[in-house]
């Protein structure tokens, strides 16, 4: 009866239904009932058949469907109608990725990005193309299940979803100066509203711990390099030579979104400076850069709590890297900041590697 209705009004060719079916079609779309959604973009169509929007829509249902022939019909007649269309190149670019094409793939991400950079869906694209793999939450949620750390510290917090991979019976500390949880912390987990350079010139982690060292701790907090050394310093006088400090954000995808300058999304900032460093004047470190999708994961081990090179020389060291340009990677990338494959058995020996 619904989709009658729609359909006797589509025939009526006002253009308030019009409107009304596209955003039926994208509730269908985010529900995943994707054959409802096609079947009335297809009534759209038949009478609007240079309808853009209907046009992207069908295309995505279709692709989500398992059908990217079909979606590629679509989305090349929505992109020669609207070329400038950054969700349509982007649907296009997710298509020929699903044919298995990723040069093409490749060339409508980066047009996309072009016209639209604050799109996540070309720029995760991107990154699995690049990268592969798994995504970096689940790689993180394996390293927990691995290690089962007694201790666990994550600078940078946010909505909360990575501290509550921490589970009793773990304890766990989580420090961001705007944290949004999606929902209370749990009994194990504590939560400092506070900048990390305020938490650990003011907060005794140890005895926040029970009196433990730090097993495993994640910088994911600000994304300017000279703030992650900071906090890798200081997270590391708290470790022990079988603690485990990971950074987020280690492997950027390209110079625009490894700027300095915040941005809404499709961030990783310099932190790749800080893997360069620390292959500098920390040669002991055992340091990798695990290709993880979006922009890598770095795993650091065999850690000195007893080391303050980094802390008695952090502005030396800032100015040094600072200057370096992120030209310094266009060469050579993936060993200069000691990439490592997106595989989790290779990535378990590392864990359990004396």
């Amino acid at each position: 009866m619904f989709f009658r209705v729609l359909k006797n009004l589509i025939a009526s060719r006002t253009s308030p239904v019009e409107g009304d079916v596209l955003l039926h079609a994208r509730g269908f779309l985010k529900e995943s009932q994707h054959e409802e959604a096609i079947e009335i973009l297809t009534a759209l169509l038949d009478y609007r058949p240079d309808c853009v929007e209907g046009l992207v829509l069908r295309g995505t249902a279709n692709r989500k469907a398992a059908r990217p022939q079909e979606a590629l019909a679509d989305l090349e007649r929505a992109t020669n109608l609207a070329p400038d269309d950054p969700r349509g190149l982007s649907e296009l670019a997710a298509t020929w990725h699903a044919l298995g094409d990723d040069r093409l793939a490749l060339e409508y991400c980066e047009r996309a990005r072009r016209l639209a950079p604050e799109l996540t869906g070309p720029f995760e694209l991107l990154a699995r193309i690049k990268l592969g793999g798994e995504f970096y939450f689940s790689v993180l949620g394996r390293i927990f299940g691995q290690l089962q750390p007694r201790t666990y510290v994550e600078v940078g917090v946010f909505r909360g979803e990575s501290l509550r991979l921490a589970r009793p019976p773990t304890l766990a500390v989580g420090i961001d100066p705007e944290p949004e949880l999606s929902e209370p912390p749990a009994a194990n987990l504590k939560v400092f509203a506070e900048t990390s350079d305020e938490f650990f010139a003011n907060r005794d982690l140890r005895s926040l711990l029970g009196g433990l060292p730090v097993d495993l701790a994640f910088i994911d907090g600000m994304h300017h390099f000279e703030v992650a050394l900071r906090d890798f310093a200081n997270l590391e006088r708290h470790c022990t030579r079988d603690s485990t400090i990971l950074i987020h954000d280690c492997y950027p995808l390209d110079r625009e979104s490894a700027g300095r300058e915040p941005r809404m999304a499709n961030w990783s900032g310099d932190i790749w400076r800080l893997i360069v460093l620390l292959k500098k004047y920390r040669p002991e470190l055992a340091i990798h850069a695990i290709g993880t999708p979006p922009t890598g994961l770095g795993l650091v081990r065999n850690l000195d709590p007893g080391s303050r090179i980094l802390s008695e020389h952090h502005e030396p060291l800032r100015e040094e890297f600072l200057a370096l340009d992120y030209s310094y990677l266009d060469e050579g990338m993936a060993e200069k900041l000691n990439l490592f494959p997106n595989d989790w058995e290779r990535i378990r020996a590392l864990l359990t590697r004396d």
